[in-house]
């Protein structure tokens, strides 16, 4: 009979005869197994070693000076890879500033992974005040499309397989994976460990459009007078270029990208509306959405901007509940875009008939003449520059250098870029989103150089800047090919608010008048220029794009130049109170 004490012996010479493994590496293997090697994070207690572990075991990672920038990049390499971005945050407070980024992913429908580091449960569950208390899994599952969390090691595999397919799968969207600290350090044996782990397999299936629902579509298609395309950036995500194209060309019917579809076809393509759009959502009869919806980036398909004439909608998307949501879809089509807009190629056979003659004339003759009109403003030299003197310059950039990313946020400086700045290849143009949010601009740049080796030109207003302006270290700490361009008006919209009650603050709107933002970029090691005039901001971003060298330039913008808000001043409540 044995003793404990030989019991014990007998256990610890058959674990010392045993490989073993933790709960940091099955992480990490449960990573790599599914082709998710780039994690964005700020490293901290719990999780600093297992991103030593990480880059040890071959993953690119990324170091942040703040979750949200590390979070808004996992989230855009989402949308640029189609694999979940990985974002790695410590607990609490850490969780909380990530958690922002998830609910944007969620919000966008680009797949992530938020992975938090978390108290033990014993202790939250009685809120006995450990480091960082927090019930991360409640406070996230609101906000994400799905969340998990893992409290034994054998179940990594499953937990991390789990996080994938919610995360890819349908519509995309954030998810939200909790892994206490005792996980880490949880040790099992090897072989049974790698036995646990789990390689997703087709993690996104194709789904298939029911024939009745092309042919309703084509059919409405077929009557329609005066036809549109609207491309949404559900469209540029499903990698789907060549059979978009196809059904448009084939189709013969305008197409307006919203501003992350621009490229998809380029922006200078005869059936591109981009410069007629008030004209063709005004008095188009049928609407078909591919990867777009009715939200407020389209006035919800009513009121004003879309006119008087009568409209009926066609609907492309993977969600059946997006349906309906604003107006009523007269021929939904759902299934992932790529096998939608295939089966509606194939349903339209060789003898489409192209739209009416008069109304492609109308288009092009709208947008001919606003881009006739536009053409002047784009070519002045003032000093201090205008948006459109340096717009114009930074147009003619992406033209000569259509690879390179365009990453662009702001109010004036992200409105008037959208509709100036055109577009040649498709996710080419990254921006603030369905939210419209301010702050995205370092984390998508860095995602951006990082995910696709292209050089990226960032285009920031000096407001949106200061979200995310101290991950320009992180840039030059990477050596990224980021050229970032402030325009620097001195302030939220404008730089010439004063305060209306006399005091000695400035306006809540206005900024340190003169301020050198370049030096920001300087102080860290990378090129930082100051630009006064149009042919100083060409000549410093060209240096800068040819170089590849980590840039800032300060673009000296007219204090006065802009109006409030963008062109979204209408959403600003006036008080109609008067003073007394």
């Amino acid at each position: 009979m044995l003793t404990a004490a030989s019991k014990l012996e007998a256990t610890t010479a058959n674990d010392a005869e045993q490989e073993l493994t933790d709960g940091f590496h099955l992480i990490i293997d449960a990573l790599k197994l599914n082709g998710l090697n780039t994690i964005y994070g700020v490293p901290g207690i719990p999780i600093t070693d297992f991103g030593r572990m990480a880059q040890a075991e071959g993953i690119r990672v990324l170091s942040f000076r703040h979750e949200q920038n590390a979070g808004y990049a996992a989230s855009i390499a989402g949308f640029l890879t189609k694999k979940p971005g990985v974002c790695l945050t410590v607990s609490a407070p850490g969780f909380l500033n990530g958690l922002t980024a998830l609910a944007h992913a969620t919000t966008n429908c680009f797949p992530m992974i938020l992975i938090s580091g978390s108290s033990e449960r014993e202790i939250v569950d009685l809120q006995q005040g450990d480091y960082e208390e927090m019930d991360q899994l409640a406070v996230a599952k609101p906000l994400c499309k799905a969340a998990f969390r893992v409290l034994h090691a054998q179940d990594i595999g499953i937990g991390v397989a789990r996080a994938i397919r919610a995360a890819v799968s349908g519509r995309p969207g954030g998810v939200y994976l909790d892994l206490p600290a005792k996980l880490f350090g949880q040790v099992m044996n090897a072989d049974a460990g790698k036995k646990s782990l789990v390689k997703v397999i087709d993690a996104a299936p194709a789904q298939i459009p029911a024939p009745d629902s092309v042919k309703r579509a084509l059919d409405v298609l077929k009557s329609a007078k005066k036809p549109l395309i609207i491309l949404g950036k559900g469209a540029a995500y499903a990698q789907a270029d060549g059979e978009i194209r196809t059904l448009i060309e084939k189709s013969g019917i305008p197409f307006l990208p919203m501003s992350m579809a621009k490229g998809l076809l380029p922006d200078t393509h005869p059936q591109c509306a981009g410069a007629a759009r008030s004209t063709v959502l005004k008095d188009s009869d049928v609407v078909m959405l591919i990867g777009a919806r009715l939200n407020w980036l389209l006035s919800h398909g009513k009121g004003k901007t879309w006119g008087d004439a009568p409209k009926k909608f066609i609907q492309i998307d993977i969600e059946p509940k997006e349906m309906d949501s604003n107006v009523e879809i007269v021929a939904p089509v759902v299934g992932d875009i790529g096998s939608c807009v295939s089966a509606l190629v194939q349903g339209m056979g060789s003898n489409w008939q192209t739209p009416p003659a008069d109304w492609i004339k109308t288009v092009q003759t709208k947008r001919d003449d606003n881009v006739a009109k536009m053409a002047p403003r784009l070519m002045n030299n003032n000093s201090p520059m205008d948006y459109h003197g340096a717009l114009g310059v930074l147009r003619t950039i992406i033209k000569e250098r259509p690879d390179a990313i365009l990453v662009n946020e702001g109010a004036n400086t992200l409105d008037l870029a959208r509709g100036i700045i055109d577009m040649y290849q498709p996710r080419k143009r990254i921006d603030v989103g369905t939210w419209g949010i301010m702050g995205i601009g370092m984390g998508y740049s860095i995602a951006a150089a990082i995910e696709t080796g292209k050089p990226v030109l960032a285009v920031e207003g000096d407001s949106a800047f200061g979200f995310s302006g101290m991950e320009v270290e992180t840039i030059c700490r990477y050596k990224l090919p980021v050229c970032v361009v402030i325009f620097n008006n001195d302030g939220i919209y404008r730089g010439t608010d004063v305060n209306p009650s006399g005091g000695s603050d400035v306006a809540p709107t206005v900024f340190v008048k003169g301020a050198r933002y370049d030096k920001m970029m300087e102080a860290f090691g990378g090129v930082g220029v100051n630009a006064k005039t149009p042919d100083e901001l060409k000549r410093a971003v060209n240096a800068a794009m040819d170089s590849g060298k980590p840039t800032l330039i300060n673009a000296v913008i007219d204090p006065a130049a802009g109006s409030e808000s963008g062109r979204i001043g209408n959403l600003n409540p006036q008080s109609v109170l008067k003073k007394k």
